[in-house]
C-alpha cells in the first residue's frame, strides 16, 4: 500500500525534468516532401586554402522546410563549408574545392553554370550586418533585384512583404527613406535578411547571424528564422548551443583534430544534445571543450 507521502514523491519524479539543451530543442519537423534528387545536397566536399586542407569529405542532405545548425569549435571549417555551397569560397585567392553541391539534382559547380543565378537561389546572411550605407532602407531591400536585373510588377508590395517576413516592417514602415545605417545592429541584420529574401531564394545560409547582437535582437532573429523555414531551407552556423537547440531541426557537429575539418555526426537536434553517438560530440555539447 502506498502512503500519501510516497504518492507525492512518485508524482514529483514523473513530472520534474532535467534542465538540458535536449529539453530546449524544438519538436523536430519532418523532412520536406520533395522527391529524392531535389533540395540541397553536398557530396564529398573538400576545401583548400593554398596547400592547407581546410575541410574533408563533407556529405550532407538538407531537407526542404527545415533548419540545420552547424556547430563546432572555431577553425573547424563550418563557415568555409557554407561558402562552398553558394560558390563564395572560390573568390578567395588560392582557394580550391572538390566534390559536388547539388541543388535539385544539378551540380552548382558544373561547367557553364551561371554563378549569379546560383546566388539568387542560395542566399547568404553574414556575421556582421552589411546594409549598403548610401542606400535607404527601401532601396536596400530591393538592391538585389537591381543588381540581378530582375523585374517585378509591384516593388512596394515586394518590399513590404520582405520586411514583414524579416520581422522588421512594423519598426521601419514610417521611415523607409532613412538610410540603412541609421538602424540598430539587430535591425540592420533583419534588413539584410529582407534583402536576401527579395530575390526569392530556395536556400538561406546564415553565418553566425546573431554573434554581435544583444539577447533581444537575437530572439527576434530566431523568430524570423523559424518563420522563414516554413518556406525555405535554412543552414545556420552558430557557436551558441542554446540557439542551435532553439531554432534547428537537425544539427551537424564539425571538428578539426590537427587536420582538415570533418563532420563527426549529424542527427535530429534533440538527439545531438541528449544522446549523441560520438563521445567527441558529447564532450563538445556539454562544454568539456570548445
Amino acid at each position: 500500500m502506498t502512503t500519501a507521502h510516497e504518492s507525492e514523491t512518485v508524482k514529483m519524479q514523473t513530472t520534474v525534468k532535467p534542465n538540458s539543451l535536449a529539453d530546449v530543442a524544438q519538436a523536430m519537423r519532418a523532412p520536406g516532401t520533395r522527391a529524392i534528387g531535389t533540395g540541397l545536397e553536398t557530396r564529398g566536399i573538400h576545401a583548400w586554402f593554398g596547400k592547407h586542407h581546410a575541410l574533408s569529405n563533407i556529405s550532407l542532405d538538407f531537407a526542404a522546410g527545415t533548419v540545420t545548425a552547424l556547430i563546432g569549435p572555431s577553425g573547424c571549417g563550418k563557415s568555409t563549408f557554407i561558402r562552398t555551397i553558394n560558390r563564395m569560397h572560390e573568390f578567395i585567392p588560392g582557394a580550391a574545392m572538390a566534390g559536388e553541391v547539388l541543388l535539385d539534382g544539378k551540380d552548382v559547380y558544373a561547367p557553364g553554370t551561371d554563378v549569379t543565378k546560383i546566388r539568387l537561389q542560395i542566399g547568404m546572411v553574414f556575421q556582421k550586418p552589411n546594409p549598403f550605407p548610401s542606400m535607404t532602407i527601401g532601396e536596400n531591400v530591393l538592391s538585389g533585384l537591381k543588381l540581378a536585373q530582375l523585374k517585378v510588377e509591384n516593388k512596394d508590395e515586394l518590399m513590404q512583404e520582405c520586411l514583414e517576413r524579416a520581422g522588421l516592417w512594423s519598426e521601419v514602415k514610417d521611415r523607409l527613406g532613412a538610410h540603412g545605417g541609421s538602424l540598430s545592429g539587430g535591425q540592420q541584420q533583419r534588413l539584410c535578411i529582407a534583402r536576401a529574401l527579395a530575390v526569392q531564394p530556395q536556400v538561406l545560409l546564415m553565418d553566425e547571424p546573431c554573434s554581435a547582437l544583444d539577447p533581444g535582437s537575437t530572439l527576434r532573429i530566431e523568430d524570423t528564422i523559424r518563420h522563414l523555414s516554413e518556406t525555405m531551407t535554412i543552414i545556420i552556423v552558430t557557436h551558441n548551443m542554446q540557439q542551435a537547440a532553439r531554432v534547428s531541426d537537425y544539427t551537424a557537429f564539425f571538428l578539426s583534430e590537427g587536420g582538415p575539418g570533418q563532420m563527426i555526426e549529424v542527427a535530429p537536434t534533440s538527439d545531438i544534445f541528449s544522446r549523441p553517438q560520438d563521445e567527441r560530440t558529447e564532450n563538445y555539447v556539454t562544454g568539456r571543450f570548445g
